[in-house]
């Protein structure tokens, strides 16, 4: 795979991403070990992870995969040198009363969590610090309307990246990083930054997928226009474009060691909505119709779209992200593409 650099870092990555929010809940330590070993075998170099996994997110699983890839890396440390490793604070609790008390994100929080990731990762500096969503009132997470009354920002943008700012010229953190951002959130960061000569965000990690193309109403171009790479995670809709829930939906056989099978949490949410499942299965059967797994032909789109610096794959298993891996390359026809925006037009993004 060719390096991608990231926004106006120096960081180069590959352009597949492990992500390993499945570590410590779906998947026990010695396979996330196997996993990560296996992801570096094949070339795999970019590691994202966050203080609140694993997911579903639980107080006795708060901080569990930084944990366990903090114990891996503690076993190879001559990896860390060649490793990209990307991890977040969360933003407000949103019902987690765990990650921290109240309904904010103070600059002191900001600093305790990448204190404590720091001492979970087992190292020394942090190479991305993401901020895991807005500290402010967003549509995020399935949420279809921004409703200013909702608003209980605690914290401004500019003290946010103050703090970032710190933390970069004490050396924990090297570069800096958004998720779950909207267009404005975007523009105020690399402004700001801009404006009062603080670190400049080099990353937007937010969703993108078959059934989850929001970010093109916007957000792709301010990120193209302001120099910001994004990270897409769940290419494959957290399961839907797999095919396992196509047969029994989400309480079938195949279902069962899928997230939104497995979780009730995951199935109150937008990946749990029945037309992002009526959604997911014509997208499949588009796959199926042309001669490729549903997953090769989601994860091709994702690979191949300009939009995309890096793309972040979960797995629970070594064959999963082979799976994964293998689809590297895949290119989808003029005409696979077309019947693609043709669904779209049909069923618009109903994950987001």
């Amino acid at each position: 795979m060719q390096r991608i650099r990231l926004g106006r870092s120096d960081l180069d990555v590959t352009p597949v991403c492990l992500g390993t929010m499945t570590f410590g809940e779906q998947v026990d330590e010695p396979t996330a070990h196997a996993i990560l070993d296996r992801a570096v075998e094949r070339g795999v170099d970019f590691i994202d992870t966050a203080e609140m996994y694993a997911v579903p997110a639980r107080a006795e699983t708060c901080g569990a995969t930084e944990t366990i890839i903090g114990n891996w890396l503690g076993k190879r440390p001559d990896l860390r040198h060649r490793i990209t490793l990307a991890t977040k604070v969360a933003g407000p609790a949103r019902g987690m009363p765990w990650i921290r008390p109240g309904n904010g994100m103070t600059a002191q929080d900001i600093v305790d969590s990448c204190e404590g990731s720091l001492r979970r990762l087992k190292v020394d500096v942090i190479d991305l610090y993401q901020i895991h969503w807005p500290e402010r009132h967003v549509p995020a997470f399935g949420q279809q309307y921004y409703d200013p009354a909702q608003e209980r920002s605690q914290t401004s943008i500019h003290e946010q990246l103050e703090t970032l700012g710190r933390l970069v010229h004490e050396g924990k953190v090297r570069h800096i990083g958004l998720s779950n951002e909207t267009p404005y959130g975007v523009h105020e960061f690399v402004r700001l930054a801009e404006q009062h000569g603080l670190p400049r965000i080099a990353t937007v990690q937010n969703v993108f997928c078959l059934v989850s193309r929001g970010l093109e109403n916007g957000l792709d171009e301010t990120m193209h226009r302001l120099d910001v790479s994004l990270l897409a995670y769940s290419p494959l809709g957290f399961g839907l474009l797999t095919g396992k829930y196509d047969a029994g939906g989400f309480e079938g056989a195949a279902a069962r060691d899928g997230r939104i099978g497995r979780y009730e949490s995951v199935r109150k949410q937008r990946w749990g909505r029945p037309e992002a499942l009526a959604a997911a299965r014509r997208y499949n059967q588009l796959a199926r119709d042309h001669g490729m797994t549903p997953a090769r032909m989601a994860l091709a789109w994702c690979y191949t779209r300009w939009q995309v610096a890096s793309t972040i794959i979960g797995v629970t298993s070594v064959a999963q992200l082979d799976e994964d891996l293998d689809a590297w390359g895949t290119r989808l026809s003029p005409q696979v593409l077309a019947e693609i925006d043709r669904i779209r037009w049909e069923i618009r993004d109903p994950a987001h």
